[in-house]
């Protein structure tokens, strides 16, 4: 049994500097619910490194989530299907400014949200695949974060209150914050002092909400994306 206080040697809801693969070595085995992580997306390696920590902590049936560029997609797919499920690509669309990707003439319009499990993980409740992220984001001081809203959103949905988060790249702390926000446990590795420091203040102004409301599970109209009836059903769907 894991103490629910600590997780291995470290106190859970704390962010520590390092390399998250050598930090991570003292986690130990099948003592997580959820790997959600931010990773810097040229490093590919990385992203196997990620993988196989995963399917040594992950508890059976769990799932990690990263983010991840279009560029090297097919490299990061690869590597981390050696050691575990690929499940699907969640796509986070951001409105308003797009991103100009010169070397292609594209404009980017969302980010990619690579859903991997160890054994069969599911979401705990329903989910779409697709969510719509307001421009807006916290003044973090770091050039990669990620707002809360996108980072909440799936977190709400892939874990219950009380879950144990693991975030081995968390920069600027989105992940972190999200997790004291929606009442869920976290460890966090930063390589960088003085980003971990960033994280840290960023942690600890976010306060969590007087009450969580879980998302409701989705009704099978919302599912088939159907307009709501205002309480009726037609042709037997709820």
């Amino acid at each position: 049994m894991v103490d629910t206080d600590k997780l291995g040697p470290y106190e859970l809801n704390q962010i520590y500097t390092g390399d998250a693969r050598q930090l991570a070595k003292a986690i130990p085995d099948e003592s997580v619910d959820l790997i959600f992580t931010d990773p810097v997306y040229q490093n590919v390696a990385d992203y196997e490194w990620l993988a196989e920590t995963a399917a040594r902590v992950l508890r059976a049936n769990t799932n990690l989530l990263c983010y991840c560029a279009h560029t090297n997609l097919p490299e990061i797919l690869a590597a981390l299907s050696q050691h575990l499920t690929y499940r699907w690509i969640l796509i986070q669309r951001k409105l308003g400014p797009q991103s100009r990707m010169w070397d292609y003439h594209v404009f980017g319009t969302y980010i990619p949200l690579l859903w991997f499990s160890k054994d069969k993980g599911f979401p705990v409740r329903w989910i779409r695949d697709t969510v719509s992220i307001s421009p807006h984001g916290e003044a973090v001081n770091h050039a990669w974060t990620k707002n809360y809203e996108g980072v909440s959103h799936w977190l709400a949905r892939f874990t219950e209150v009380g879950a144990i988060v693991v975030d081995p790249f968390c920069g600027g702390g989105a992940i972190l914050g999200s997790c004291k926000q929606l009442r869920r446990q976290y460890l966090g590795f930063e390589i960088d002092p003085n980003t971990t420091e960033i994280a840290r203040r960023r942690v600890a102004q976010t306060q969590p909400p007087l009450f969580v409301e879980q998302p409701e599970q989705l009704t099978m109209r919302e599912v088939l994306g159907l307009p709501k009836l205002n309480g009726q059903t037609k042709l037997g769907i709820p």
